[in-house]
């Protein structure tokens, strides 16, 4: 009875393995068309009906908005192997200390692992699914096509998903057209892209907008492309 459990739970992993590598390196080449996060909004009553979302190539995308989010969110993206291990340090050193959690930890690399493949809610569980599937993109993608996945699957608006649509929706333009206030305006209201309004801002978001265009300004050159 043990072998045939063993040799079923091998088995399990062998396909679970094979199929989530499969699926990593066929997003490598194909848009991403929907999110476990995007099915859960639609779902929602809070959200409004429709869902916007629209795939474009990174090309189409303001480098002004690449830079702003690595800005707000990864400024070590593209340096690290997809973890953060000194923000994860400093998380478990204040969990310990104050049972508080920081934000930050997350790299844009884990959003993208989180957004693309997993479910929303947070557990030790998917957490362990999340390094997995952070691993995968890391080894399989180059930089460049993550922050591209990152950049069209991420919520930026109430059920507003990608820069393409949060572009037109907050300042009816398309994604090239950005200027780096309207890239940092977007990238300010991504801890609470449901609640915050990158236009008008509010104070709160004024203040961040603020500090993003500051830290573009100090970042030096930026190019992801090989």
């Amino acid at each position: 009875m043990l072998k045939k459990f063993l040799r079923f739970t091998i088995k399990l992993a062998i396909w679970f393995f094979v199929l989530t590598v499969g699926w990593v390196i066929l997003y490598k080449f194909i848009p991403v068309p929907y999110t476990p996060l995007m099915a859960i909004r639609s779902m929602d009553s809070g959200t409004p009906e429709k869902i916007e979302h629209q795939w474009i190539p990174i090309k189409e995308i303001s480098p002004h908005l690449q830079l702003a989010v690595i800005c707000a969110e990864d400024q070590k993206f593209e340096y690290h192997n997809g973890f953060d291990r000194e923000a994860i340090k400093k998380v478990i050193d204040s969990n310990r200390r104050e049972n508080k959690k920081l934000r930050g930890a997350s790299t844009i690399s884990q959003q993208t692992a989180k957004n693309v493949f997993l479910w929303p809610k947070r557990s030790w569980i998917r957490k362990g699914f999340e390094t997995y599937f952070t691993f995968l993109i890391e080894f399989f993608w180059s930089k460049e096509r993550i922050l591209e996945v990152y950049l069209n699957s991420i919520e930026m608006g109430n059920g507003v998903f990608g820069a393409q649509a949060a572009s037109k929706h907050w300042f009816d333009k398309q994604a090239n057209q950005l200027t780096s206030e309207n890239a940092a305006a977007i990238a300010a209201i991504l801890p609470n892209p449901r609640i915050y309004k990158a236009h008008p801002p509010t104070p709160y978001i004024s203040g961040r907008i603020q500090w993003i265009s500051g830290q573009m300004k100090n970042y030096g050159p930026f190019s992801l492309s090989k």
